[in-house]
């Protein structure tokens, strides 16, 4: 690279660094996808097979090895960490009835909404078996107290989704719960099981919550200004869904009446006609709204950075602090 030249940011220095534990964390996620009742494996491997960059149980390894941990622990909780993420995806799927994810049709589209959520189901109880083989209670509370926000956090979205007095204290809650909080456990069950200090776990949890902050405000402004090959999804999803995010509730609060009665017809009332998409990104752009989500998502970037201080020095805690930079990248 020449000098002066800027460095692009990537995650493949954590994915080489994990490379060995990611086969094993694979090879678990087959085994305990597999089972008796034919349809459960079709859509699991379905999943599996559709990609994704597998960020949150590369955190859980990453962690692992930054602390020496030994031992088995690691692997089992970073699979137990995938097949949460996987569950929820099967659940957001039906509750906002997304066509696409991960650049292919959604499970819900191929099996059905029942399907899609019994799977997800069955998902969680393997989840939930291989966090009592780690025989860790405080690991498996940091992973049960997760599941229980998530939830919390999609019940919430109920509440704030399609509903224009949606302000932003109350959005950020609902990021916080359903993306951050998983974040957050698959960062501090490693140091857990390491039996690091109580400063050690809350500083790698503060990570993991920032970055999954970051990380969903980045696609939030993706939803508009990016592509369906950055997002995994199609461009506009949330307007057609009626999802109130960030970038939206900061239009609504700056836009004049005429702008947010075009935000209600779309969101409340879904009636989403052709070229709105357009005028809603239209909209974005000249109320500073796109900007300032970014703004906002590099602000937790930052602080997830400043929160890996007290880590110990190294290869892996500069993967941690570019991975940072790489979910940032996406949109800027």
């Amino acid at each position: 690279m020449e000098q002066g030249q800027p460095k692009q940011a990537s995650i493949k220095a954590l994915m080489e660094l994990v490379s060995g534990d990611m086969e094993r964390v694979n090879n678990r996620i087959l085994s305990m996808a597999g089972s008796h009742v034919e349809l459960i494996p079709e859509i699991a491997q379905y999943l599996i097979d559709s990609g994704g960059k597998r960020l949150r149980p590369m955190l859980t390894l990453a962690f692992a090895q930054m602390f020496g941990y030994e031992g088995e622990g690691h692997v089992k909780l970073a699979a137990c960490v995938e097949f949460m993420h996987t569950a929820t995806l099967l659940h957001d799927d039906v509750v906002d009835e997304s066509d696409m994810r991960r650049g292919k049709a959604a499970a819900r589209k191929l099996w059905g909404n029942q399907a899609s959520v019994l799977v997800g189901d069955y998902l969680l109880g393997q989840s939930f078996k291989m966090m009592v083989e780690v025989g860790s209670l405080e690991a498996l509370r940091i992973l049960a107290d997760a599941s229980a926000v998530i939830a919390e956090g999609e019940v919430l979205q109920l509440d704030a989704a399609q509903d224009v007095g949606t302000t932003e204290e109350m959005y950020m809650r609902v990021i916080e719960a359903k993306t951050a909080a998983l974040f957050a456990a698959a960062c501090e069950v490693s140091p857990e099981i390491a039996e690091e200090s109580d400063g050690i776990r809350a500083a790698c949890r503060k990570y993991g919550m920032d970055l999954g902050l970051a990380f969903q405000l980045v696609d939030d402004a993706l939803d508009y200004g990016g592509s369906a090959k950055d997002l995994g999804k199609d461009i506009g999803d949330d307007l057609r869904e009626g999802k109130i995010t960030l970038p939206v509730v900061y239009a609504l609060a700056r836009g004049d009446d005429e702008d947010r009665a075009f935000w209600k017809r779309c969101l409340e009332e879904h009636d989403v006609r052709e070229g709105d998409l357009e005028h809603a990104i239209a909209l974005l752009k000249k109320t500073g709204a796109l900007a300032d989500t970014i703004a906002r998502a590099k602000e937790f970037g930052a602080s997830a950075k400043a929160a890996l201080a007290p880590l110990p020095e190294g290869v892996v805690k500069d993967a941690l602090a570019e991975a940072v930079d790489f979910c940032i990248a996406r949109v800027v």
